[in-house]
């Protein structure tokens, strides 16, 4: 990816561990949004945080969106998967300010998006709507055998399981799943245009 100013430099998945590769060129991203430390997981199945610096106030906005508005340009992602607010956070301020930046670039882009809340996500890759960042990396491991660096918040972790979600939702899974886990997917509105996309064979 281009340097951006203000951004740790991106980070890989664990050299022990194969990176998950998108079946039949399905480019999806998944966004684990923080005003502090946003989790990415790329359509290569890459990872990285967009980590900001406090004192920089509101224009860490900007580095947020110069760094998802170069990802975008360069990965070309048919869907966009975001960690939603909660149900009982809906008005939260500093988050809910990066959804409104990320939102609008997507729109300016084009990327269709879907909001998976925390709750459903962990219930997908765990079967528990309250499992905890640990819980959430050994379920990364045991599904595919990644591991991520310097991820403490778990946000490269919940990134890459938005990712996964994403194709599991449009049919093209990048791991075995549970099916009763692949089932708390459906609570989610995914975006019926990208839906359409890999069944029609339409060339992405």
């Amino acid at each position: 990816m281009t340097a951006i100013p203000g951004l740790i430099a991106p980070g890989t998945l664990s050299p022990t561990a194969d990176r998950v590769v998108a079946p039949g060129g399905l480019r999806v991203i998944g966004l684990d949004l923080s005003l502090t430390s946003t989790g990415v997981a790329l359509p290569d199945g890459s990872t990285y945080r967009i980590k900001t610096r406090q004192k920089d106030g509101d224009k860490r906005l900007l580095v947020i969106r110069n760094s998802l508005r170069a990802a975008l340009a360069e990965h070309r992602a048919h869907l966009a998967v975001v960690e939603d607010l909660p149900v009982h956070a809906m008005a939260a301020g500093r988050t809910g300010h990066v959804h409104g930046v990320v939102k609008a670039e997507l729109l300016d882009a084009g990327v269709p998006y879907a909001l998976v809340v925390p709750a459903t996500l962990k219930s997908y890759a765990c079967d528990h709507g309250n499992a905890d960042k640990a819980r959430m990396a050994a379920a990364a491991y045991l599904a595919a055998g990644v591991e991520f660096v310097d991820d403490r918040g778990g946000d490269q972790c919940d990134a890459w399981w938005l990712r996964a979600a994403g194709h599991d939702a449009l049919g093209q899974p990048l791991f075995g799943m549970p099916q009763a886990q692949r089932d708390r997917l459906q609570k989610v509105d995914w975006p019926t245009a990208v839906r359409s996309k890999p069944a029609v064979g339409v060339a992405l």
